[in-house]
């Protein structure tokens, strides 16, 4: 592959990736947006959607290419998704958790008093509300991402494009698999 065709490769990855988070986190917000006017309260972040899911994007393309080792190399993909999930998730309160501590310094006179009233506050319940959601996010990428190697780049556009095969019984066919999705 030359530069070119790598650099593409490399940017069409990472817009597919920050458009899938882009929708999880969109949502997440939709939510919030919802909620919070039911008690009139208007929420202010719809523009960090997009810049939250392109630095989630990038980190989790980057740790793809982290292999684990001897944890998942003979274990059932499953092993290695939940494992990834949690990593992923892990880091993704920490982060969560800094940014709240770092958005409140200057109410709290600095980072550490700071960090020490987010879980003395409710602002707790909204790191976990993002937590929990983004986890979810990533469980089912890393699912998504265990079928992409099993089957093969655009394999699983391709399946999600064709219509969905007849039921065998019910079609009266035998049990044999159409051979669209062999």
């Amino acid at each position: 592959m030359s530069f070119g065709q790598k650099l593409m490769h490399e940017i069409r990855e990472v817009a597919v990736t920050t458009l899938y988070f882009a929708v999880w986190i969109g949502v997440l917000m939709v939510l919030k947006v919802l909620i919070l006017a039911e008690y009139q309260i208007e929420f202010k972040g719809l523009s960090l959607v997009l810049l939250g899911a392109m630095v989630l994007a990038k980190v989790v393309l980057v740790f793809e290419h982290v292999p684990l080792g001897s944890l998942t190399r003979k274990q059932p993909a499953w092993v290695d998704v939940l494992l990834r999930t949690a990593l992923y998730s892990l880091g993704v309160f920490v982060v969560l958790v800094l940014e709240k501590a770092f958005e409140g310094r200057h109410e709290h006179d600095g980072f550490g008093p700071s960090l020490m009233s987010l879980f003395q506050r409710a602002d707790v319940a909204h790191v976990w509300a993002n937590a929990i959601a983004l986890c979810g996010a990533l469980l089912v990428y890393n699912c998504f991402y265990v079928v992409k190697r099993r089957l093969g780049a655009g394999e699983i556009a391709r399946l999600f494009l064709l219509p969905v095969p007849e039921e065998p019984r019910a079609a009266g066919l035998s049990a044999k698999p159409r051979a669209d999705y062999d």
